[in-house]
């Protein structure tokens, strides 16, 4: 149990291991943490739990340094399993213990588990004195499930917020100004635009809410990774940048090739996008980490995508990452498609729909070769690079 800060207390544990989250979806170079707080005043209250394969090691910690008799409840800001997992084995001992947390909340947590327990929902604008301390509720729907809060508390000014401003990154230290902030925000960027691009319009809504609620905020502890308590409202700030249609005016070139034409078009087009002086990062998307290529995608301003044709359309990695492109809603972006084929040609044609239909303003027509690139043809890619790079700066 480590100090936060004045009555507030860690009580988490570091997931060294983990290497992949949300099934097998995100990767977790980094590894993660699952951060369980206590807050320790005239009521003992325990905010949010572990992953229930790490539940006896949560049981343990909670025995040897608080017992877990004297917890008076449990507030659950998001009832998701690497939050909400141990909530079953705490309630097999303490089965009447109050439960604070939404009305989807509740619900999500009976469908877990298929319990009545003793429920206490709450709405943004609650409070809870529980001595020198009160707990202020804030609704966070939508960011990212349904039942979604954060809770404040007032006195040690503490903001525990959930999966918002986390990271998936197991550190040495909890905070953050311990550990090694390039690690730290490559992880928060990763972490909002993997998880969390999708639901920008309604982050945008709800940062104003919570800063018009004029909280005063000196730390924040989020359920992944590291605590922000060196000028804690840079990761707010951040946050308002990343949902406001971010780009860093770059591009990302991503391509499957299965005897390598599509690689030499993919090449060529990022050869010419670099030479108009843009920023371009390459990607076969068939030995690249997905949700890696999807983090550079939320950066880019322009995204093209190649492939040869296999089956009258793209080749499988392909068909996958138009899926993500999709479901990610980027705002803001430029497409472009491409590709090679044999005997039909549909691959950059099928790409050229999917990146339309997903919200992107399309650059010229696909660019296609009928099987091996002729030097003429690699001049065209290059020149289709310079074009779209164009159309960026343009932009």
């Amino acid at each position: 149990m480590i100090q936060v800060k004045d009555q507030v207390y860690y009580l988490g544990l570091r997931d060294w291991e983990l290497k992949e989250f949300h099934g097998h979806e995100l990767s977790t170079h980094h590894a993660s943490s699952y951060n369980s707080y206590l807050i320790k005043d005239e009521k003992t209250v325990l905010v949010d739990t572990v992953w229930d394969h790490q539940a006896d090691a949560f049981l343990e910690i909670l025995d040897r340094e608080v017992n877990l008799e004297k917890i008076d409840f449990i507030v659950v800001n998001h009832a998701e399993p690497d939050h909400g997992g141990t909530l079953g084995r705490i309630l097999e001992r303490r089965p009447d213990l109050p439960i604070y947390c939404s009305t989807k909340g509740a619900e999500i947590i009976r469908r877990h588990f298929h319990k009545d327990w003793n429920f206490r929902t709450v709405k943004t604008g609650d409070t809870i004195s529980i001595g020198q301390c009160e707990l202020q509720f804030v609704d966070m729907t939508m960011i990212h499930w349904p039942d979604s809060m954060m809770t404040f508390v007032k006195g040690p000014n503490v903001l525990l917020s959930n999966d918002a401003f986390g990271q998936h990154y197991a550190a040495a230290s909890i905070f953050e100004d311990e550990a090694d902030p390039c690690t730290v925000w490559q992880e928060a960027e990763k972490y909002y635009g993997y998880i969390l691009t999708p639901f920008a319009p309604l982050i945008r809504k709800k940062l104003a809410e919570v800063v018009a609620m004029k909280l005063p905020i000196e730390v924040i502890a989020p359920s992944h990774g590291v605590i922000w308590r060196k000028d804690p409202l840079r990761i707010v700030e951040k946050y308002a940048q990343w949902a406001n249609d971010y780009h860093e005016g770059s591009a990302v070139v991503v391509y499957d090739t299965m005897y390598n034409a599509t690689r030499k078009m993919a090449e060529a087009i990022a050869r010419g996008i670099e030479s108009k002086g843009v920023k371009c990062k390459v990607f076969n998307s068939a030995v690249a980490d997905n949700s890696d290529v999807v983090t550079e995608m939320f950066k880019a301003r322009g995204i093209v995508v190649g492939s040869c044709t296999v089956n009258n359309g793209c080749m499988r990695s392909i068909a996958d990452m138009l899926e993500e492109i999709h479901g990610h809603k980027f705002k803001n972006k430029i497409g472009a498609a491409f590709g090679s084929y044999g005997w039909s040609g549909e691959a950059p044609k099928k790409i050229y729909k999917a990146l339309e239909e997903a919200g992107l303003k399309m650059f010229s027509d696909p660019q296609s070769v009928k099987y091996q690139p002729e030097t003429h043809e690699i001049e065209a890619c290059v020149q289709f690079g310079q074009d779209f790079a164009d159309a960026i700066k343009q932009s």
